[in-house]
């Protein structure tokens, strides 16, 4: 049939195209084209075959992993609470005008959405410009808020280190007027406490300053156009070594070799006040008057993380630059220390798990009259964390629970499928969490072995004595002691009971 040719054509037409390693967009226009052909003729109908698989960059997350996530996101929660931040929403896509130059060389990484209703819109590519849109859409100029929402980037995924192209973000901001550094500071003992409270092991938080940095470029020779190109370049340092960023500084982006060499001597320094008290005295630097200003701030920085305990985690450091075009002050990174776990053989690697710092032009880019709110600010990479978490569950066998039902209602003879159904109602009314097996007549060992299985500390058995006698059963699994409760009090003795399991 002449149809059934032209699916074949059309089939071939794409083979080639992959073959040919063409456009992926041309390819997905002619795959789209074969699929319609294909739908038309019905020649799939009743046999379609659908691929088994999560789209690249992105995964399934079964009870066992949102149990080890919950428990992440409780932490970072409470701790954005415990600092008195509010919670917000955004719409998970964005125009694109919002969004397109916010983020410097990483902007190609942004997913535009095919066109849907006359606007031109992209998927979200973190929650800080969406939240500067926010600001501004809604002249808010003094907040403090949390914000726990997926973005989407068009990246090369690495899953095994917790880097997809879907994934959540944990974001804390303080927006408004305030007297210099102390929201700053008060970020990075928010970071401390996340990594200290997660007990992920030994990590550092990274400071630096982009006025430091473009007094630093200024100083060294770079031209004002190259700054941002060339602070990219700077930001891969902590991937690959000084020879391979000089390489590229010069090699592809044009940079004198004098140039480069002399911000070598700078971005290999790192510290703490001692190095900030330094390069205040260097002949260069102090000439500066952005980088005086940054180094300035610095100290003070560092004068408020003293009095809250945690410069032994801090380290000034200069090859710390942060590649998104935003940021105008303080930046930050907090990177985990390579750590031998016991459990482990293959020490588990997963780079910056925190990341943030001061974006003070940000709002006034989308303000009509340009009025700007500075803003600080700090993101947990949930993501690498919790591939941390997992791995270490997994090595160390720890059972976890998926569930937080506290009591299973059984039944001790048949026939008394109405009495668990009648007691199980009268749980769920008092807040209790409840389970029961669904069939009318279980036998008890095999209701007792759920609760093994599962995790279920108590169990409320219904029984015909019971019954008469006016008292439920409860027995602890984990001890295997029982004790007779009067039905009015079951409710109470459980709270008591699952607090002390």
């Amino acid at each position: 049939m002449a149809e059934e040719a032209a699916v074949r054509a059309q089939a071939e037409a794409v083979r080639r195209l992959k073959q040919d390693k063409a456009d992926p967009d041309e390819i997905a226009k002619e795959v789209a084209k074969l699929l319609e052909m294909k739908a038309q003729l019905g020649e799939d109908e009743g046999k379609q075959k659908f691929v088994l698989k999560t789209p690249k960059g992105t995964r399934d997350y079964g009870p066992k992993q949102m149990a080890i996530r919950e428990r992440a996101f409780s932490a970072i929660i409470s701790c954005f609470k415990r600092h008195g931040a509010e919670v917000i929403d955004t719409p998970v896509f964005e125009l694109k005008e919002t969004l397109m130059g916010k983020y410097g060389e990483d902007s190609k990484l942004i997913y535009d959405l095919k066109d849907q209703g006359g606007e031109l819109l992209s998927l979200r590519y973190d929650l800080t410009v969406p939240f500067a849109r926010y600001l501004a859409m809604n002249k808010i100029t003094n907040i403090k808020r949390y914000h726990i929402a997926k973005v989407y980037r068009r990246d090369n995924p690495a899953m095994t280190r917790g880097r997809y192209r879907e994934f959540y973000q944990c974001d804390f901001d303080i927006a408004g007027q305030f007297d210099p550094m102390i929201p700053d500071a008060e970020c990075l003992k928010i970071v401390h406490e996340i990594l200290s409270d997660l007990q992920l092991g030994d990590f550092v938080i990274k400071v630096n300053d982009r006025r430091i940095l473009d007094g630093m470029f200024a100083v060294c020779g770079v031209p004002d156009s190259k700054f941002r190109t060339i602070c990219s370049s700077v930001d891969k340092l902590d991937k690959v070594p000084w020879e391979e960023v000089r390489s590229e500084m010069v090699g592809e982006k044009g940079l004198s070799p004098e140039a480069a060499d002399r911000i070598g001597e700078y971005v290999q320094l790192h510290g703490g006040l001692d190095l900030i008290e330094r390069l205040l005295q260097d002949p260069a630097l102090s000439q500066n008057k952005l980088a005086k200003e940054g180094l300035g701030d610095m100290k003070l920085l560092f004068e408020y993380l003293t009095l809250f305990g945690i410069t032994g985690k801090i380290s000034f450091d200069l090859s710390l630059a942060r590649g998104l075009d935003y940021y105008t002050g303080v930046i930050f990174e907090a990177v985990l220390l390579h750590q031998e776990n016991e459990h482990v053989e293959e020490p588990v690697s997963v780079g910056s798990v925190a990341g943030g710092g001061r974006y003070d032009g940000l709002v006034g880019m989308f303000d009509p009259k340009g009025r700007k709110v500075p803003c600080v600010g700090v993101s947990i990479g949930i993501e690498r964390i919790f591939s941390i978490l997992e791995q270490r569950l997994e090595a160390s066998e720890e059972k976890i629970r998926t569930t937080e039902t506290q009591v299973l209602v059984a039944s001790a003879q048949k026939k008394l499928l109405e009495e668990r159904l009648k007691l199980i109602s009268e749980l769920w009314d008092a807040g209790i969490k409840a389970e029961m097996l669904y069939k009318k007549n279980p036998k008890l060992l095999n209701q007792l072995q759920y609760c093994e299985d599962t995790g279920i500390p108590l169990v409320a058995i219904v029984g015909e004595q019971e019954l008469k006698d006016g008292v439920i059963k409860l027995r602890i699994v984990a001890t295997r002691e029982e004790v007779n409760v009067r039905r009015e009090s079951l409710v109470e003795e459980i709270r008591i009971r699952t607090n002390q399991c």
